[in-house]
């Protein structure tokens, strides 16, 4: 297992993509975000095939921070099953992936 993932999720709006990121990024669950949009999906949904423009949200943390970083999405996502996943970090600058360590460390009193 590594210790960083990239997670990733899609919102219909870019607005609704940056409320995400910025309360995932301030409450520490995230070092960084990027909205990156507009993308086209093509996809399967409630049994039928459809496209669609979307906002993708691609978030970093430590992997312990995951669970945490999961349920928030869930919780504040606009939409009731949204997709979110991670993908393990395999490789990264060392700057960079302490960057990742020390934004996703809760701050003390937290």
């Amino acid at each position: 297992m590594t210790d960083f993932v990239q997670v990733s999720t899609a919102t219909e709006t870019r607005e609704q993509a940056i409320v995400l990121a910025k309360s995932a990024v301030r409450e520490r669950l995230a070092a960084g975000a990027q909205v990156i949009g507009p993308v086209t999906s093509v996809f399967w949904h409630l049994g039928e095939f459809g496209t669609g423009e979307e906002w993708q949200l691609l978030l970093t943390t430590r992997t312990e921070r995951y669970p945490e970083l999961e349920a928030h999405l869930l919780e504040n996502h606009p939409w009731e099953t949204p997709q979110v996943q991670a993908i393990p970090v395999v490789a990264g600058s060392e700057g960079c992936l302490n960057w990742v360590a020390k934004n996703t460390t809760p701050e003390s009193g937290q």
